[in-house]
């Protein structure tokens, strides 16, 4: 399959009563997603934390919602496993705080296939926040997932401002970069549509954006969202000459929904107005990449 509908979600951040409200609200948008034609719904970064409210004694605490908010990912794996076989579609959950055997955390995204199999990628390069005052810890193990869609990469919000991250996928034969995002400004936003941008330009491919948005005033993790979900394809023939193929009402809870075409990337790789894929190894140092990972989700 080379042309499909993806659908970048415009999360709101949201105090939930007890698990039954987050049962009922992930699987609306998992139901709106699948209903507006999507075979991949991508949810943002640090969506999870809301789960964090289930826990009234932890909640403002930031060592707290870590350890409350891991405890719970079996379940909330659980429950995306079963929406996205229930509706025949791929879904990326909101990426989560996740502990790992020697006691730390990191910020890990999943990709639920509906085959029942699930690719994990944990963020590589932590923010100032993350690492001076949360205490998440980095990932050294950069995925690309091969997918019914096609090769698929995550970028977790700042790892979408390092370009050799990216550009490794694209060797490996990235088609998809999918980038979750919880940015608490106007600023943290633009850097990271830049960067998911440049990514698309670089790599000639498709990029999706995904960032939380809301007040959550009782979180001291979450507690403000910017952003726009948007995707993005390179600027060159049979795109936008913006290359912004969707793009959402900036802090407004919704899906953006686009179809894309992989033969497109294909052929501007082959043959496109400028072919920056195939330029990129012109670069001084550009042999300088990251191992990467490839994981079969069919």
């Amino acid at each position: 399959m080379t042309t499909f509908t993806i659908a970048a979600a415009q999360y709101p951040i949201e105090a939930l009563a007890d698990w039954a409200t987050y049962e009922a609200k992930l699987t609306a948008w998992v139901e709106a997603a699948a209903a507006g034609g999507a075979r991949l719904a991508v949810f943002p970064e640090y969506g999870a934390m809301e789960l964090a409210s289930l826990d009234p004694a932890t909640m403002g605490d930031l060592a707290g919602s870590l350890a409350a908010v891991s405890a719970l990912l079996p379940r909330v794996d659980e429950l995306h496993a079963e929406l996205a076989m229930r509706h025949g579609i791929h879904v990326l959950a909101a990426s989560a705080p996740a502990k790992t055997a020697d006691g730390s955390y990191v910020n890990r995204a999943r990709l639920f296939s509906p085959t029942g199999k699930v690719g994990v990628q944990d963020k590589l390069i932590m923010t100032r926040f993350e690492r001076e005052e949360w205490g998440i810890s980095a990932s050294p193990v950069l995925r690309l997932f091969d997918t019914s869609l096609g090769k698929v990469g995550v970028n977790i919000c700042y790892d979408s401002e390092f370009p050799l991250l990216a550009r490794a996928q694209v060797e490996a034969g990235m088609e998809l970069l999918l980038v979750p995002s919880c940015t608490d400004s106007e600023h943290g936003y633009w850097r990271v549509r830049i960067g998911s941008q440049a990514r698309a330009l670089e790599g000639q491919c498709y990029v999706l954006h995904s960032p939380t948005v809301g007040q959550a005033s009782w979180s001291p993790a979450v507690d403000v969202n910017r952003g726009a979900a948007a995707i993005y394809g390179p600027p060159d023939r049979g795109m936008p000459a913006s290359g912004v193929l969707a793009s959402g009402e900036m802090d407004e809870p919704q899906w953006v929904f686009a179809e894309l075409d992989l033969a497109q990337v294909a052929a501007l790789r082959a043959d496109g107005g400028v072919l920056n894929s195939v330029h990129w190894a012109e670069q001084p140092g550009a042999e300088q990449l990251p191992e990467v990972e490839l994981v079969d989700l069919h």
